[in-house]
């Protein structure tokens, strides 16, 4: 009796053991790592801050309590909110568009079959690859009032302005000095997607008759319009989340012209030690990301070629 009660619990075990249910545990040992990492590091961080925005969390009072959702309503009633938010969508907007534009034509004059052009593509994606703190540091060097731009100017005699201490001129300055850094990933980007455009869709064209400036915006762009939509919500998303360049270039200011939400939220937090409001503001951060992202994937069935 023993031996065939273990011969039909074999018999059971390898029945449940199949082929299917051993792919499928050696895929989720696979994936087990990056789940863990998800958890530990994304889902449980994000459950905590959620809860710490539910409290007043003040460290130099050692303070703690529930107070429900006083600081959402402390949100609203905040004075200087409506700027920041202005600000933070002028910066990422200005981003957006500079560094786009800019990358879209190196990559279109470097698609062509000149000289040197290998030079200049490591060139112009160099500045990526470089540490954002030294980026930085060089650039606020170089916009002093004494600095290594208003040198140049004063070689042709232009006098220049103080760039850091104006609130246009600043604006202006964190958003080149931002586009500038993360120029040469975009242009990478773009650059492959016009190398996978078939050339015998220009030909075709041109046998037509078709001026540049129409191939341009008839088959450049529908065609890379994919690569396009990437690129722009990656650019938009880092230009939500830019804090290093500010605190070290104006440090938000002057006043609040270039106080973004992740500045202003690190001032409320470990400035002012109101961890409770910081995470509120943290909360309204994740809840425009994750809005601005939806809307763009799904504008992409009007603007993406290939979703049409």
């Amino acid at each position: 009796m023993t031996l065939a009660l273990q011969t039909a619990q074999k018999e059971a075990r390898r029945g449940f053991w199949t082929m299917a249910r051993r792919d499928a545990a050696t895929g989720y040992l696979f994936i087990a790592p990056q789940l863990i990492g998800i958890v530990v590091f994304v889902l449980v961080p994000l459950v905590l801050v959620f809860w710490y925005s539910l409290h007043e969390w003040n460290v130099l009072a050692g303070s703690f309590r529930f107070t429900g959702a006083a600081n959402y309503q402390k949100l609203l009633n905040d004075p200087a909110i409506g700027e920041v938010l202005a600000v933070t969508a002028v910066f990422s907007a200005g981003l957006a568009l500079l560094n786009m534009s800019l990358a879209l034509g190196l990559a279109l004059l470097l698609n062509q079959k000149l000289a040197f052009m290998t030079v200049f593509r490591t060139l112009f994606f160099s500045p990526v690859v470089v540490s954002l703190v030294a980026w930085t540091i060089v650039w606020s060097f170089l916009l002093q009032n004494n600095g290594g731009i208003n040198g140049l100017l004063q070689m042709i005699g232009v006098e220049g302005p103080n760039w850091l201490r104006h609130p246009t001129t600043a604006m202006i300055s964190v958003i080149v000095v931002q586009a500038l850094k993360n120029l040469g990933l975009n242009m990478i980007l773009f650059l492959a997607a016009l190398q996978g455009v078939p050339r015998e869709l220009f030909e075709a064209a041109r046998v037509d008759g078709v001026p540049r400036f129409k191939q341009f915006y008839r088959i450049t762009l529908p065609m890379i319009s994919p690569t396009i939509l990437l690129a722009s919500i990656v650019t938009i998303v880092g230009a939500l989340q830019v804090f290093a360049q500010i605190m070290i270039l104006t440090q938000g200011g002057p006043g609040f012209s270039t106080t973004v939400l992740v500045y202003y939220l690190y001032q409320q937090a470990f400035q002012f030690y109101l961890f409770g409001y910081g995470s509120t503001l943290s909360i309204i951060l994740l809840v425009i990301v994750g809005a601005l992202t939806f809307i763009q994937w799904h504008l992409r069935r009007k603007f993406v070629f290939y979703e049409n």
